[in-house]
């Protein structure tokens, strides 16, 4: 987990919204007993997982990319090349739509605003330095225009199907 105390609050603040906002449909399915904290949900996405990445064309069409990534400080983060279609997308029309699922067991669903991510930024050099360790060399090398982006969420929310026994059975103990 790389999230501060004050990065976790944010995060529980916006699940908590999230699921207030939500249809009935969803906090039917997505109810107390199936609902991720901010803890667990920052336990539980460690690592690279993959994640459906949804932006909208020129044409405001939908479409849907699969895309490394790594949550880090309460947000998504992921790379794609400058010639990718997303890439285009990106550029003039941020929102975006983020989902990674790990069969029935466990969802995290998202929406807000791409942006993209530049060595000025104060979460630049951590970001670069979390990719390269987990790949053993930059992101940069993978071509001429690679491009690092995060989610700025407006909306979220974490599922698990049996909450109590995939924590368990990843290893969640709580503080």
């Amino acid at each position: 987990m790389y999230e501060t105390h004050a990065e976790l609050d944010s995060l529980q603040q916006l699940l908590d919204a999230s699921r207030a906002r939500a249809t009935e449909h969803l906090r039917g399915i997505i109810d107390e007993g199936r609902a991720l904290s901010a803890t667990e949900v920052t336990f539980l996405l460690v690592g690279m997982k993959v994640i459906s990445l949804a932006t909208v064309t020129a044409r405001g069409e939908p479409r849907l990319s699969a895309v490394d990534g790594h949550f880090l400080r309460g947000t998504w983060t992921w790379s794609t090349s400058g010639s990718s279609a997303k890439a285009r997308d990106l550029q003039t029309r941020p929102a975006v739509s983020v989902a990674h699922v790990d069969n029935e067991e466990l969802a995290v669903f998202a929406h807000g605003t791409a942006e993209r991510l530049e060595p000025s930024d104060e979460l630049w050099e951590e970001t670069l330095a979390h990719w390269t360790g987990h790949y053993g060399g930059s992101p940069f090398n993978w071509g001429p225009d690679i491009r690092l982006y995060r989610l700025v969420p407006s909306w979220m929310v974490g599922y698990a199907f049996d909450r109590d026994r995939l924590l368990v059975d990843r290893g969640f103990s709580p503080a």
